[in-house]
């Protein structure tokens, strides 16, 4: 598929205090976020609480519910979406059962499917099937503790961007790559042809803290200026 639209930015916020999660996502939406995400440590502390607070705050921002889903899809969903959430994520190694549920309850309440094809053995694979079964987007995503054990046991460097070009092969939906990437490599990903770029707020826009540093908001508007200069598709896969 040859896109035509811009960059979406999604801003993922991995925080667990919800005061500061409403703060970053403040910062996120002045400086330019397209979508904000209620990222997995958010949801696993506030849960659909935090979804509300976020919906109150920003009544017409697209917000995605990072659940990571492997089971009992159906009802997971319908919590995020009646909380106010737009997009829901299933994961690929769930069974095809789990996503029809996930897609149905989208269907039902107006709202959009991710598939996270994480630790699939064939991830381009996995997402033909997903994309078959009803799912919007595909999200290509090496693993935090995957990343850092390949890392420190075999020297082994894992990227997302090593799992991309296929995947954009093989689905003609949206696709996005996250783990472990710079900003620089968050960019690449769009000139690959990835249609959403994530960066994850604080740790990723503020080097190495789990807290937002002085200046976030200015650095994450930089970024998203960057980022609406990015042309998708404009390098060719390797």
């Amino acid at each position: 598929m040859t896109p035509t639209h811009q960059p979406i930015i999604q801003i993922s916020i991995d925080v667990t205090d919800l005061d500061e999660a409403l703060q970053l996502a403040r910062a996120a939406v002045r400086a330019g976020a397209d979508w904000l995400e209620a990222g997995t440590p958010l949801i696993l502390a506030e849960g659909m609480h935090g979804v509300q607070a976020f919906r109150r705050e920003f009544p017409h921002m697209p917000i995605v519910a990072d659940l990571k889903t492997m089971d009992g899809a159906g009802l997971e969903a319908e919590v995020m979406f009646k909380a106010g959430a737009n997009m829901v994520v299933v994961m690929g190694q769930a069974a095809d059962a789990s996503i029809i549920e996930q897609v149905k309850m989208a269907r039902h309440y107006g709202g959009k499917v991710m598939c996270d094809v994480m630790l699939c053995p064939d991830k381009p694979g996995r997402a033909r099937r997903a994309q078959e079964l009803g799912v919007d987007y595909i999200i290509v995503h090496t693993g935090f503790d995957e990343r850092n054990y390949a890392r420190e046991q075999f020297g082994q460097l894992l990227s997302p961007l090593d799992d991309l070009p296929a995947v954009l092969q093989a689905v003609t939906i949206p696709v996005q790559a996250v783990g472990g990437l710079t900003i620089e490599q968050a960019i690449q990903t769009l000139e690959m042809g990835a249609q959403i770029v994530v960066f994850g707020a604080p740790l990723v826009i503020s080097g190495q803290a789990f807290k937002a540093q002085a200046g976030f908001e200015d650095t994450l508007r930089e970024i998203v200026q960057r980022v609406r200069r990015t042309r998708i598709g404009s390098r060719p896969p390797a």
